[in-house]
Order: C-alpha cells, then structure tokens, then sequence
C-alpha cells in the first residue's frame, strides 16, 4: 500500500467512525455534515483519472457505492425536511447497516466480495481538476455564443433531479448562538442570457480549503434579464456562526451546463469572510476561475461592475 492510499483510508476511516458515533449519540446534525463531508471526498476519489488514483476502477465503484449508502442515512435522518433526490429505494437506510460498511472502506485494497447492499453510485457531476476547465474551454465565448441561441430545454437536466438543487433545511436554534440564512438575489454577468441550467454551489472552507460544513447546490436560476441571472433562494448555513473556525469564508461557485462537452462547468466564483458577515444586503466581487479555495491567486472576472448580490439575515435566540 502506497503512503497515499494509506493516508487517505486513515483519513476516510476516521471520518466514518466519527459520523457513526455522532449518530449514535443521536447528534444528528453532526452526523450529517460528516457523512456528507465524506460521501463528498470518496465521490471524488471515484471520480479520479486512472493515472491520477491509488485504487482501481473495481475499488472506485465501491468508494462510490459507499459514498451513495452515506448519502441514504444522512437522508434518512434529515426525515420529511428534506425533498429526496435520489432514485433509490427510499426506505429507511438504517445506522447499524452503514455499520457494515467500516470495514469495507478500511479493507478496500483487499475487498473482493459482493456488496452488501443493492445501490448504485448515485451519478454525480463531473469534477474537474483545477486548469483542465481552463484547456476545455478556451473557445468558450464563442461556443456559449452559438449555445445561447437555442432554448435551455432543448438540453437535458444535468442528472435526474439536479434542476431542484441540494438546499438544506435551517439548523435548530441553540440558546446564545447564531444562525445565518443568506438570500442569494442574483449574480451579474455580461453573457447572463447564454448560460443554460446556471445553478450556485455554496460551500464553508477553511484556511486550508477543507469543507467545514455540507456543500449545497442551489435549484437552477429562476431567470435570466440583460445582464443578471436571478435566483431569490435562501441558503441556509449549516453550522453556528460562532462555531466557524477562524479565517474561514462562505465560497459561491457558479456553474452551468455546457451541452457539447456535455459536462457542468464552473464560471466564476465569490466568496464571503467571517468580518462580513452583517444584517443586510452586500454585493460581492466575483472572481476567475478555478475556484481557489485558499484564496492566494485572485483574479477579478472583469473590471465592469459585476457582482453577486446577496441578502443576510442572522438568527439569534
């Protein structure tokens, strides 16, 4: 076994173990954010290039099937609160069966039995690695040019109940703390009424980049107008503001579908720091891509006055 894989199964394991022991204590928003922080990152590990992966594609179809089992108990204990996406079977994915699954993931390199459960890799988005949407799309304004013509319904939805997003409910409110529901009004670019199926992804990183609460994708945008695309949705924090590590920051990454290459690509980006953070409105510069999480290479997407207008509301108890 190689360091890497080493370390990434040390990694994966304690997460695992960790999202079954908040469960367990019956800490359930805990273990959601675990369970899909981790179905997140062996997703993409599943996901990964041949040349670029320290498992085999048999073991890749594992990681995914493990990461779909996550996705079904974090479902599972989210209860009626939450729309359910996915086209499996909805009964109840119960904890001592995702039990089962710990020493899969810990054995992986090894594993050669029949999974236990009957579920699919739940078919996600393609992830690219940071510069290769750089290399696909050099000719972008002139495709997106040719794309904008048509209607966006001529174009099949992402996968099967993308276009509804992945929006979480509002956390329980907790005596002293604060929750923040941020209201994402619209996002200004000068190709707005080309994009087909725009949609925002909205993650909390820290420093380092690393996820510190659920990513949640918006359903896609409400309209298009000029120059705006407009979404009027509520995003809804998944972790106290007073728990959010310092330095952290709230990343927007929008995306939209690109029908001859046939993937979702993301666009630009914006993000938010903890000092910002108010009651009210605030429009934020948007930035090039690849989204850089630990925002040491900055570059604005364009020197016209284009932003990302949000609205902040803050919930204390």
């Amino acid at each position: 076994m190689s360091e890497a894989a080493r370390s990434l199964l040390q990694r994966w394991g304690a997460s695992f173990r960790k999202g079954t022991d908040f469960d367990s204590w019956g800490q359930l928003v805990e273990a959601i954010d675990e369970y899909q922080i981790l179905a997140r990152h062996l997703q993409k590990e599943a996901q990964s290039q041949p040349n670029n992966s320290e498992f085999t594609e048999d073991q890749k179809k594992t990681l995914a099937k493990i990461a779909t089992c996550l996705e079904l108990r974090s479902a599972a204990l989210q209860g009626p609160f939450r729309k359910q996406e996915s086209t499996q079977s909805q009964e109840e994915f119960k904890l001592e069966d995702l039990k089962k699954l710990e020493p899969i993931l810990k054995n992986i390199l090894s594993y050669n039995k029949e999974f236990p459960f009957d579920v699919q890799p739940v078919p996600p988005r393609k992830i690219l690695a940071p510069g290769e949407e750089e290399d696909l799309e050099f000719e972008e304004d002139e495709e997106e040019g040719g794309a904008g013509a048509g209607s966006p319904d001529a174009f099949p939805a992402r996968i099967p109940g993308a276009n509804e997003g992945t929006l979480l409910p509002r956390l329980p409110s907790e005596p002293g703390m604060t929750l923040l529901t941020i209201k994402i009004e619209k996002i200004g670019l000068k190709d707005a009424g080309q994009c087909i199926d725009p949609y925002i992804t909205v993650s909390v990183k820290d420093l380092n980049g690393i996820d510190l609460t659920p990513v949640q994708d918006t359903p896609v945008a409400s309209r298009k107008e000029d120059t705006y695309v407009h979404f009027n949705v509520d995003i809804e924090i998944q972790k106290h503001v007073e728990k959010l590590t310092k330095g952290a920051a709230i990343f927007f990454e929008f995306k939209h579908y690109k029908p001859k290459k046939r993937f979702t690509s993301t666009k630009c980006f914006a993000f938010m720091e903890m000092d910002e953070i108010k009651p009210g409105p605030i429009v934020i510069e948007l930035y090039k891509k690849p989204t850089d999480f630990k925002r040491k290479k900055l570059q604005l997407l364009t020197k016209k006055p284009l932003y990302l207008h949000l609205h902040q509301t803050l919930h204390k108890e």
